[in-house]
């Protein structure tokens, strides 16, 4: 399961390029995971759009995620499902969709993360590192030493998220994080491939540095 290069797609951000389009560029860029994301379609647009990004990466061989949605990831054969607190709890999201799949869950404390490890994630999403423009809902910043105390109180991979760029991304693969997700930092680019890419050169140098 390579979380290193984690992004998720956003119509709103993608500056009027198709989400193939985009998506396809970051997956080219060395994007591991993908998810969708997407609040304001309908089930049947949002069907249409996770057989396109399920298709996409397939073809580049990355994992596939849907974000809180668990008929749209079982319709889609996705890889897994990311929930937030407000979500459909974790126990339910594994027996509908069976042990096999992998289920992400957002925290933003060590609690939360434990609390996730015990209801069965696969991994958490820890956040928001910065003030992002992309999410309104989110809490005060967490620190690199909340991600710290987070790794060491859990054992599944944690994803950092929130308003990372990949000049901040290297620092906080050193502090101890299994990957890095951004939304506008990817897919809101002028050069989606070549951001993507700068982001994975970052994650490797941040794992270079923790050695």
């Amino acid at each position: 399961m390579n979380l290193e290069v984690y992004v998720i797609g956003s119509r709103e951000l993608s500056r009027g390029r198709s989400q193939g389009e985009v998506i396809g560029a970051a997956l080219a860029g060395g994007a591991t995971v993908v998810q969708l994301r997407e609040k304001n379609l309908s089930g049947r647009e949002l069907l249409a759009l996770a057989l396109q990004y399920r298709e996409l990466t397939q073809r580049y061989g990355a994992l596939f995620i849907v974000n809180d949605r668990v008929d749209i990831a079982l319709a889609a054969q996705a890889d897994g499902v990311h929930l937030g607190q407000d979500d459909l709890p974790a126990p339910v999201a594994r027996r509908l969709l069976g042990p096999d799949k992998i289920i992400g869950v957002s925290v933003d404390n060590v609690d939360e993360a434990w609390q996730a490890q015990e209801a069965g994630a696969d991994y958490v999403g820890l956040g928001p590192f910065f003030p992002s423009g992309s999410k309104t809902d989110t809490g005060k910043p967490v620190s690199l030493d909340t991600l710290r105390a987070v790794k060491a109180a859990i054992g599944i991979p944690v994803v950092a998220i929130g308003g990372i760029k990949a000049e901040k991304a290297g620092n906080i693969i050193a502090a101890g994080a299994d990957g890095v997700a951004v939304i506008s930092a990817v897919v809101g680019a002028p050069d989606v491939k070549l951001a993507a890419q700068q982001l994975a050169a970052a994650v490797r140098a941040g794992k270079e540095k923790r050695k």
